[in-house]
């Protein structure tokens, strides 16, 4: 295993390293840096951290799909939009 990286540092791991050095790996990502996987010589992927990685979670109503169908007027009365989705197709004739 071994840090490289042209735009900060990059942790290298075979598939043997994760077997063997598990450990080290979890510490690499624990210091917020992506570790990339090798299997035979070959990039197979790479790991993010969770927290503080490529993609930071925020609230739910941020989402921009949050809301979309507040002004829909068919939409006012959920439960019965939802008894209807459940019908099937028998209903329909």
């Amino acid at each position: 295993m071994c840090t490289l990286g042209q735009e900060g540092i990059s942790v290298k791991a075979s598939i043997l390293d994760l077997r063997r050095k598990m450990s080290e790996i979890l510490r690499a990502l624990d210091r917020n840096e992506p570790v990339t996987i090798f299997y035979r010589g070959k990039e197979k992927g790479i790991l993010y951290p969770a927290k503080g990685g490529r993609h930071a979670a925020g609230p739910i109503s941020q989402h921009p799909a949050f809301g979309m169908w507040r002004d829909r007027q068919d939409m006012q009365e959920v439960p019965e939009v939802v008894r209807q989705l459940r019908q099937g197709r028998r209903h329909a004739l």
